[in-house]
């Protein structure tokens, strides 16, 4: 299902556990790590969609996490040439796919880390996961998403940003580097 202008509908998690820490799941047999996300499918809205992914990819259901916000609008990227699929050039279409447009959501998770489970569908997405600081360098994101993730993480960031200061801290610090009296407290 693509939009007019070639994007497909899809939705991000940026799932947070009790310290601020973000998930992290690694992609099947590469080194490339990324956060939980999906298409919307026909006659789903993004929290649907959200929900529906959640499960599939690491396993969690909707009482194990609770709704924090999500993103206003739709954030875009382009898939690079290199990586459209042959589908493109071999059957073409009104409309070419040149990527993803993602309404982004942020999740406490409510449960325990053993709920999580990463093979909890046939076609597992992850082959190992972690939990990071909110402010994480994305080295280890596919180029291509990484400015998506950045504008996701920082529209985000004002729902946490009462009880802690994560807005203020350079990107890719951990909090293990801030002194506890750097950190303050609205």
């Amino acid at each position: 299902m693509l939009d007019k202008e070639g994007y497909r509908p899809n939705v991000g998690i940026i799932l947070l556990n009790q310290r601020n820490e973000v998930f992290w799941g690694k992609r099947i047999g590469q080194h490339s790590w990324q956060f939980p996300q999906g298409g919307i499918q026909q006659g789903e809205n993004p929290k649907d969609a959200m929900l529906r992914e959640l499960q599939e990819e690491i396993g969690l259901l909707p009482e194990h996490v609770q709704i924090i916000g999500r993103t206003k609008d739709w954030i875009r990227y382009d898939v690079p040439d290199e990586f459209l699929r042959r589908q493109n050039q071999q059957r073409p279409r009104r409309v070419a796919y040149k990527g993803q447009k993602q309404i982004w959501f942020l999740l406490r998770m409510i449960g325990q880390d053993s709920a999580i489970n990463l093979r909890a569908f046939d076609q597992p997405e992850f082959d190992a996961w972690r939990w990071s600081s909110y402010w994480i360098a994305l080295d280890d994101v596919i180029e291509f998403k990484r400015k998506v993730y950045e504008l996701a993480l920082c529209e985000l960031a004002k729902y946490l940003s009462r009880k802690s200061s994560l807005n203020i801290l350079p990107w890719g610090t951990s909090f293990d580097q801030i002194p506890h009296n750097g950190l303050k407290s609205n």
